[in-house]
């Protein structure tokens, strides 16, 4: 009887040997032959399932996403009742590299942010989720606001780009070894303490 293949697992598994030849060398040393080899697949297997690298990058960056949203979801879950406050605080900690993973993540986001800046396609999966993201920082800020948490003359728009800027400039700065990851997550705490002042 031939061997049932879970299609979905397969591309998972494919993503995540990209996604692991991408922290070692960039996208665009990375090839699908490459892919194959690192994914233990056939040439044909990997085109099988994506037609042409791009593809494939594309659905690696859902799938790197996805993984991101399922892991914020728990931490902000395991802390015990949500608030706009925890529930900012998870999702900014969970984009700096902290740790080997996350710096992987990290890495990946760095290198299709590269991609991105020369090739239009990319660009725009690349940004998809960025005013969806922006949406949900600044819906967080006025929920805080209504609960009387955040003074009502911020900006949540505003607020939620600066959200987005400080992790995004703080992960940087630990990658290039110019602050600690709890330097960093202090940083995040000092202006989330600015902010969530009723």
């Amino acid at each position: 009887m031939p061997k049932q293949v879970d299609h979905e697992q397969r591309r998972v598994q494919i993503a995540e040997a990209l996604q692991r030849l991408t922290t070692r060398a960039g996208l665009e040393g990375v090839s699908l032959r490459q892919v194959a080899a690192e994914a233990g697949l056939s040439m044909g297997s990997v085109q099988h399932y994506f037609r042409t690298k791009d593809e494939m990058l594309r659905y690696a960056l859902e799938h790197r996403h996805k993984l991101r949203s399922e892991r914020i979801t728990a931490k902000v879950l395991a802390e015990g009742p949500p608030t706009p406050r925890s529930i900012l605080r998870a999702c900014l900690v969970e984009m700096l590299p902290r740790d080997p993973d996350s710096e992987a993540d990290f890495l990946i986001g760095v290198a299709y942010f590269i991609r991105a800046v020369a090739d239009p396609a990319m660009a725009k999966a690349f940004g998809e989720g960025m005013p969806e993201l922006l949406a949900f920082f600044a819906g967080q800020v006025r929920e805080a606001q209504q609960a009387g948490d955040v003074p009502a003359s911020a900006d949540p728009e505003t607020e939620a780009s600066l959200l987005w800027a400080i992790a995004d400039s703080q992960g940087s700065e630990i990658l290039m070894g110019h602050r600690t990851p709890a330097q960093a997550i202090s940083t995040v705490d000092y202006y989330l303490d600015r902010l969530f002042t009723p």
